[in-house]
């Protein structure tokens, strides 16, 4: 870590008020350590990618994305493919990918661990989707991508709300979502390793998980989920019952979860959804709390695609 930009969120997480502080804390454990850093801010939503990509252009080395999984989301498109490292400095609402790196949620601790940390290559997951305009696109995501419940629920977070309630909001919608949503089937194509033909079923929701640890409540979320799989490790819902979420929920809470035939863990090398013939259900995709759009969908894995700072002791 030479030279770097570090790309932050102004309007991230429940106290932006206090975040030029944080900014100005971070900026001095980089200069202190004699690294060549600037602060850019992003200038509205979305615009982080292509800043990042600038950066690259002008020859920083590595890139720390300062805010929460969005941020980190939006800067990683700009990096794939290329050799300039990706650190992580939580500053958001979410901070997942933080979380399952061992950097806390206190960003000025969290840069002096990446000051130690190592440069580690990592595969990506990408998600094919369709746009609100018809448009097939793709994007790259190292926490999750969903398909279903998941999705529709982050098209209903008010951002200014968000920002003023933070998990409160979360906890909301998903109650309201749950006992309003009729969990529409839609199919699922999985090509498993070794397997000749895809297998078919019809699901609810599918989460393809990269990371072990969400933090908070949700620290082992998925079994056997990890940066340095080449498969997906998938999840896949096949129940419409309220009833099955809510206690599949609420045990996930408590650490007590498991898995059967209608909430199924599997590993996969890529998936394939689309409709059902002749259903007029929306269906949506997300990435890493992003909402991208609707069926039909892809996921698969881009083997080593990003370099990552890993903090020393991280098992990510």
């Amino acid at each position: 870590m030479r030279r770097v930009a570090l790309i932050y969120n102004p309007a991230s997480g429940q106290h932006s008020s206090r975040h030029r502080t944080a900014i100005d804390r971070v900026l001095a454990v980089l200069r202190e350590a004699k690294i060549e850093v600037e602060a850019i801010e992003t200038l509205a939503p979305g615009s982080a990618g292509a800043q990042a990509a600038d950066a690259v252009c002008r020859g920083c080395d590595t890139i720390l994305a300062c805010g929460g999984d969005g941020t980190v989301h939006e800067v990683l498109q700009s990096l794939v493919g290329t050799e300039t490292a990706l650190g992580v400095v939580p500053l958001g609402t979410a901070n997942a990918l933080a979380a399952n790196l061992g950097l806390g949620a206190n960003p000025v601790k969290a840069v002096r661990k990446l000051l130690k940390a190592e440069s580690t290559r990592f595969s990506v997951g990408r998600i094919s989707y369709v746009d609100a305009s018809g448009v097939t696109c793709s994007r790259y995501f190292t926490v999750a991508a969903g398909v279903g419940a998941d999705a529709l629920f982050l098209s209903r977070l008010d951002p200014g709300l968000k920002r003023r309630l933070g998990y409160i909001l979360y906890v909301i919608e998903a109650f309201r979502l749950w006992a309003t949503y009729s969990f529409p089937l839609f199919e699922a194509g999985f090509a498993e390793p070794g397997q000749a033909e895809p297998r078919v079923e019809a699901l609810t929701q599918l989460l393809a998980v990269r990371i072990r640890d969400f933090g908070g409540a949700l620290n082992h979320f998925v079994p056997g989920a990890s940066l340095h799989c080449d498969d997906l490790r998938l999840v896949a819902f096949k129940t419409r019952s309220r009833l099955r979420y809510f206690c599949f929920m609420m045990a996930a809470v408590i650490g007590r979860h498991t898995f059967s035939h209608d909430i199924e863990v599997l590993d996969a090398v890529s998936v394939e959804c689309r409709s059902r013939k002749n259903s007029t259900a929306h269906v949506f995709a997300e990435a890493d709390g992003e909402l991208l759009g609707e069926l039909p969908v892809r996921i698969e894995i881009v083997p080593q695609a990003i370099t990552l700072l890993i903090p020393a002791g991280a098992r990510p």
